[in-house]
């Protein structure tokens, strides 16, 4: 039965599929349900150039399941955003009437410059002590985006189509990471940034620099040393350059499996956090940080603030 007020949002991610259902008690919102599974929708597609069966199955039966859970949770409206794994594919129309009739609710593809627009927003509705300017990166499975804002809004923004599932493809290996292939992976990220992160971005010197989405928020509860995923804790901690390169070595002395084995790196995540820290330290490097503040809002809770003002 729907109830007045609840929203659900499921973002539809290369790597990642995330639900968050709440219920919105005047202006504010609570979460009543939240969840996540990898379904590596982006698998193989940078090769084949299309998204490819298997992923489409396992990420459409997931969609199907978190609508109806957010049905079952009384939610009135079920915003579904997809992004760049979506977006980029040349079969982007089949898949999308695939996860419609099985989900029963429409899907959005959103732009490079849409997602950086409602990432930006679900990050400043949770980190509003940020300052007037700072700069967002969010890294995600098929790209990666870059917001200069300022006063709560975009100034500048970019989307890279660099992504952790395509640089696992292209770089990853099971075992222990061998650091002269990294050295190059690095490299060939960090002049990616080099040409593609303009300098309006890359120059702004005013403010943090702050990073969403599970390679970062990963990061944090590492670096915090917690048992078991904490959003509270993770969420406005701030983590040093030093330290994102102790995990690394940490982090690159064990196998894919080992690193599926410690608190708070789900297996899903364990091939594609060695690409993420990549990313993260060419992205400090190119904005000239040495610190990342975490943020554990993201996409979702942007869309979530749009469906908010909707409902209104």
């Amino acid at each position: 039965m729907t109830r007045p007020g609840r929203l659900a949002t499921v973002d539809l991610g290369t790597n990642t599929v995330r639900l968050l259902v709440v219920e919105s008690v005047d202006g504010a919102w609570r979460a009543l349900h939240q969840t996540q599974r990898v379904t590596r929708l982006g698998e193989g597609q940078a090769a084949a150039g299309r998204l490819l069966p298997e992923p489409m199955r396992r990420t459409a039966a997931a969609v199907a399941e978190f609508s109806r859970i957010a049905r079952e949770c009384g939610a009135g409206a079920v915003r579904i955003v997809a992004t760049s794994a979506v977006r980029e594919a040349t079969n982007r129309e089949e898949f999308v009437a695939r996860v419609e009739a099985e989900a029963g609710e429409r899907v959005e593809v959103l732009s490079g410059e849409e997602e950086a627009r409602l990432t930006l927003r679900g990050v400043a509705s949770g980190l509003p002590d940020l300052g007037p300017a700072f700069v967002l990166f969010d890294i995600g499975g098929g790209s990666t985006e870059f917001v200069l804002a300022r006063a709560g809004v975009p100034e500048a923004a970019v989307s890279l189509r660099l992504g952790v599932v395509t640089l696992q493809e292209q770089w990853g290996e099971p075992g222990p990471v061998r650091w002269e292939r990294f050295a190059q992976m690095r490299e060939h990220v960090e002049r990616r940034l080099a040409d593609e992160v303009p300098e309006k971005i890359a120059a702004a010197s005013a403010g943090d620099l702050v990073g969403t989405a599970g390679t970062v928020t990963t990061l944090a509860a590492l670096d915090l040393g917690l048992a078991a995923y904490d959003a509270v804790a993770v969420h406005g901690h701030r983590i040093s350059r030093a330290a994102v390169e102790r995990l690394l070595a940490r982090l690159g002395a064990l196998g894919v499996d080992e690193r599926g084995r410690l608190p708070c790196l789900e297996p899903g995540r364990a091939d594609v956090i060695i690409p993420g820290i990549a990313i993260c330290l060419a992205a400090m490097t190119r904005l000239g940080r040495d610190t990342v503040v975490v943020s554990d809002r993201g996409l979702r809770e942007g869309i979530l603030c749009e469906l908010l003002e909707r409902a209104a």
